[in-house]
C-alpha cells in the first residue's frame, strides 16, 4: 500500500469525518487517496481559516479536529489556529505537506523546519521520514491531542515518503482513561472546606472537557458554595443554578472580584491560568486554594496550592462532597442579583446605535438554549462573557487563552458541521470578521446556514477602551468598513443592516430561519464600555 494511502487509512481508522485545508503541490498524493475516503475534504479559502474550524470542532466535539496544508507559507497560515487551540486545549491535528527529504538539509524553495517551528505551539510535533512509522506516528498525534490537557499535535508528510510503499494497517485506537482521585486527598480537601466561612468555586474550561458539569452542579448545591465560571466555561452550570454567579475575567474590580476578595477558601476545579491569571483574581496570594483537576497545577505565585486533588474531576467532585459539611448561609449570593438586575436593566432599550446589554438580550431571547453562539475576540468578547446567559456547556464558545481574533466565522461553520440540527451564530466585531470573511465562500459552496452577527463600531473597540482607561485618549483604532450587507450579498448570501433599535430582533429571527448564511450589520455604541467599567468599580462595597 502507498504510504499516502496507508496515512489516509489511518486518519478513517481514529474516526475523522472532515478534514479542513487547501490543497498544495506537496501534498497531491494524500489528496489524491483521499478521493476514495469516507472523509470530507472540506477546501478553504485560507490555512488559517482550515485550523479555526478544526480547533472549533475539537472543542465542541472532544475529538480532534484535522487541518491541513501544503509546505512553507500554506503550513505557516495554519500556526494561528494551531496555536489557538493547543493553549485553549482543544483537540487538534495539524498535517502540513513537506518537501523530498533530499532538500531538507539545505536553502531550498519554500522549504522550513516545520517539525521544529509546529514544536513551541503543540503537545507533540513530528516528521514522517518512512512508511512504517506512519500508524505509530499517527495513532500517538491523535493519542497526545485527545488526552488531556487536550491541545494539537503536529504531522509533517514529505512528499517522497508519501510515494513510498509501506504495511497496510493502523494500530487500534485507545485512549487512557483518568484515574481515581486520592482518598488522602480527597478527605484534605474535604476538611479545608468544611472548616472554610465563605468559600467560593472558580470552575474553568477542564470541567467542560471532562463531562464534569453535572456534578459540579450537584457539588455546589450539595454544600451550598457559589460559583463562578472563567469565559471558557461559560455555562458549565445553568445560570438558573442558585450558586451560579456568573462568568469571572472582565479584569475589572467588580463584584465577583469582590466575591474573591471576601472568600477564604477558593477551589478551582477544570481550571487553567491562561483562561484567567490568577494575579488578576488572587492578587494577595493569601487564600486557600484546593486544585481539582485532571492534571497537577502550574506552578505560580499567586497560584498557592493547598491541597491538590488530582484524578478524575467527576469522582473527585462526588467524593469530596460526600464527607464535606455543607455550608449554612451565603452572603455572596447577593452578588447574584446584582448580576440579574445588571443583564435586565436595558431589555427595552431603543438607543441607537445600539447599547452592548440591548444586542446581547435580542440574541439571548431570538436563540435556543442549546443553541451555539461562536463569539470572537473584542469588546464584544467581555460583553457577551459578561451578560450572555448560558444553561448548558459548551453553547458560547469563547477564546481565551490564546484569545486570536478572526475565530467567529470559520469557527461557526465548523460548528454547524459538527451539529447540523442546531443554530449557529457568530458574533463579531467589524475587524475579526474582515480576518476570515472569505470563509463565507466555503460555507455557501458546502450550502452550511449559519448567522453572522457584525457588532459594527468602525474600528477596534476593546483596544480603544484600554487606551482609554491607560491615557485617556485613542491611538490608531479606526478603520473604514464596506457595506456589510451588500458584502455578503456579493457572495450569494444573505444580508441585514439595522438602522434602528426595533430592527434587530426581526433580522435575527428572519436570519436563523433562512436556509443559508447571514450577515447581520449591527452598529454598537461601545461608549458603554467605560460605563461598565465605573458602574462595576462602585457597585464593590454594598454587601
Amino acid at each position: 500500500m502507498k504510504a499516502a494511502e496507508l496515512f489516509v487509512k489511518c486518519l478513517e481508522n481514529e474516526g475523522i469525518e472532515y478534514i479542513y485545508g487547501i490543497p498544495g503541490e506537496e501534498n497531491l498524493d494524500v489528496m489524491d487517496a483521499l478521493i476514495d475516503s469516507t472523509m470530507q475534504f472540506v477546501t478553504t479559502r485560507h490555512e488559517q481559516g482550515a485550523a479555526f474550524m478544526a480547533d472549533v470542532y475539537g472543542r465542541l466535539t472532544g475529538r480532534a479536529g484535522v487541518c491541513m496544508s501544503t509546505l512553507g507559507p500554506g503550513a505557516t497560515n495554519l500556526i494561528t489556529g494551531v496555536a489557538d487551540a493547543n493553549m485553549d486545549h482543544a483537540p487538534l491535528v495539524a498535517i502540513a505537506g513537506q518537501a523530498d527529504t533530499h532538500r531538507l538539509h539545505k536553502e531550498s524553495h519554500q522549504v522550513l523546519d516545520l517539525e521544529e517551528i509546529f514544536r513551541p505551539v503543540t503537545k507533540y510535533s513530528s516528521r514522517l521520514l518512512a512508511p512504517e512509522i506512519i500508524p505509530e506516528v499517527t495513532r500517538k498525534a491523535f493519542k497526545i491531542a485527545q488526552t488531556e490537557k487536550t491541545g494539537a499535535t503536529f504531522i509533517e508528510f514529505p512528499e517522497n515518503i508519501a510515494k513510498l510503499n509501506g504495511p497496510d494497517q493502523p494500530l487500534p485506537v485507545a485512549q487512557p482513561i483518568l484515574p481515581e482521585p486520592p482518598s488522602e486527598q480527597v478527605k484534605k480537601a474535604a476538611k479545608i472546606i468544611s472548616e472554610a466561612k465563605q468559600p467560593i468555586i472558580l470552575a474553568g474550561n477542564g470541567v467542560v472537557r471532562t463531562h464534569a458539569n453535572e456534578e459540579l452542579a450537584k457539588f455546589a448545591e450539595k454544600l451550598n458554595i457559589p460559583l463562578t465560571n472563567t469565559f471558557m466555561a461559560k455555562g458549565v452550570i445553568p445560570f438558573k443554578h442558585p450558586m451560579a454567579l456568573g462568568s469571572a475575567g472582565l479584569q475589572a474590580r467588580d463584584y465577583i472580584n469582590f466575591g474573591f476578595a471576601k472568600a477564604d477558601v477558593i477551589i478551582c476545579v477544570g481550571y487553567d491560568l491562561v483562561e484567567y491569571h490568577p494575579h488578576l483574581w488572587h492578587p494577595t496570594a493569601d487564600r486557600k486554594i484546593i486544585h481539582i483537576d485532571s492534571t497537577p497545577a502550574e506552578v505560580d505565585g499567586n497560584y498557592p496550592v493547598a491541597v491538590g486533588v488530582v484524578g478524575d474531576i467527576r469522582h473527585s467532585l462526588q467524593r469530596i462532597a460526600e464527607i464535606a459539611r455543607p455550608h449554612e448561609g451565603q452572603t455572596l449570593r447577593l452578588l447574584r442579583k446584582a448580576l440579574i438586575d445588571e443583564m435586565n436593566q436595558h431589555r427595552d432599550d431603543r438607543f441607537f446605535p445600539m447599547k452592548p446589554q440591548k444586542i446581547i438580550w435580542d440574541l439571548r431571547t431570538a436563540l435556543g438554549l442549546e443553541d451555539i453562539v461562536i463569539c470572537d475576540v473584542g469588546a464584544h468578547k467581555m460583553w457577551m462573557a459578561r451578560m450572555f446567559r448560558c444553561e448548558y456547556p459548551n453553547t458560547c464558545i469563547i477564546s481565551n487563552g490564546f484569545a486570536s481574533m478572526g475565530i467567529a466565522v470559520p469557527g461557526a461553520i465548523a460548528a454547524k458541521m459538527a451539529f447540523p440540527g442546531k443554530k449557529i451564530v457568530a458574533v463579531t466585531g467589524d475587524g475579526g470578521f474582515m480576518m476570515n470573511s472569505q470563509e463565507i465562500e466555503t460555507a455557501m459552496r458546502l450550502k452550511i446556514s449559519v448567522v453572522i452577527l457584525i457588532w459594527n463600531d468602525s474600528g477596534y473597540g476593546l483596544i480603544e477602551w484600554k487606551q482609554m482607561n491607560t491615557f485617556g485618549r485613542p491611538a490608531h483604532t479606526s478603520f473604514g468598513n464596506p457595506d456589510f450587507a451588500k458584502y455578503a450579498r456579493s457572495f450569494g448570501a444573505n444580508g441585514y443592516t439595522i438602522t434602528q433599535a426595533d430592527e434587530l430582533m426581526p433580522a435575527l429571527k428572519q436570519a436563523l430561519a433562512d436556509n443559508t448564511l447571514s450577515v447581520i450589520d449591527c452598529p454598537v455604541d461601545y461608549s458603554e464600555n467605560l460605563k461598565l467599567t465605573e458602574k462595576l468599580g462602585e457597585m464593590i462595597c454594598p454587601f
